[in-house]
């Protein structure tokens, strides 16, 4: 799977970042999600599917394999 984000959506809601910390930050100076890493491990694929849909904003997209839950 691979993660992609689109900052210019991105709310700062933090919520994906309390989800998977391991793949999500968020910046201290505007409050955006930052991507750590866009090839997450496989054992984490579920939290990110549930980031990703609970998104206020939209701005989280995924790719690939586990991106579906398949």
């Amino acid at each position: 799977m691979e993660v992609h984000v689109d900052r210019g959506r991105c709310a700062g809601s933090g919520l994906c970042m309390s989800y998977v910390p391991a793949v999500f930050d968020q910046s201290e100076d505007d409050g955006k999600v930052l991507l750590k890493a866009v090839r997450p491990a496989s054992g984490s694929a579920a939290a990110v599917r549930g980031a990703a849909a609970r998104c206020p904003a939209g701005a989280i997209t995924l790719s690939g394999g586990d991106a579906r839950g398949r």
